[in-house]
């Protein structure tokens, strides 16, 4: 049962007069609302929460932790809405995948441990990263080693070279195929000198 009233869907927080708002673990305990209304009051904080933006189970309960919501009744709403799959790791994690991969061009190994941070478990994570092959993560180095070069023109050769490896590296990319993309793209734009002695990443 809803109470209806914002003040009342609000866990922790200040009043208007300043006064830190209980929390519904709290208000549970102290018999202020029935453990159907704290449900009530958790399901429509995890609504609110997916509405902004998607997340994983883990990064929901670690939310409502915060917030001050009863651990039993956060698992029974996140179970509740893990069944209708209102809360999906692996849509979740397949979205991460694509999105970062797509827009932002990093590869498996940065993936990954985004994935990790956010709580996906192994199992899922790999699942959802099989979307990427090798051609997809030097296609996307290729991209990248592109765009950096560009933005470096006027520079000396040693420094592009660096910066431009040092940037794929960093959204994940091994050190050899991001180095082979920037090479690529430096012989794009005409570069004519032997590259081979700039391997090292030291500035």
């Amino acid at each position: 049962m809803s109470t209806g009233r914002a003040e009342e869907r609000s866990a922790g927080g200040r009043r208007k007069d300043g006064r830190r708002r209980p929390s519904v673990s709290e208000r549970l305990e102290a018999g202020e609302i029935t453990r159907d209304e704290a449900t009530e009051l958790t399901r429509e904080a995890v609504l609110r929460t997916l509405t902004a933006a998607p997340k994983s189970r883990a990064e929901l309960a670690r939310s409502l932790a915060r917030k001050g919501y009863p651990e039993d009744v956060a698992e029974h709403v996140l179970d509740r809405l893990q069944d209708v799959r209102l809360v999906d790791d692996a849509a979740y994690a397949e979205m991460i995948v694509r999105t970062r991969h797509t827009e932002r061009g990093q590869a498996r190994r940065a993936i990954s441990a985004e994935l990790q941070r956010r709580g996906v478990d192994p199992e899922t994570a790999t699942a959802a990263l099989e979307q990427i092959d090798g051609d997809d993560e030097r296609a996307a180095a290729a991209e990248l080693a592109r765009k950096h070069v560009a933005r470096t023109r006027g520079l000396d050769r040693d420094r592009r070279v660096r910066r431009a490896v040092g940037a794929l590296s960093r959204k994940g990319h091994n050190p050899s195929v991001a180095f082979a993309a920037v090479k690529d793209a430096l012989a794009a734009e005409g570069e004519s000198e032997d590259l081979d002695d700039l391997i090292s990443l030291d500035d």
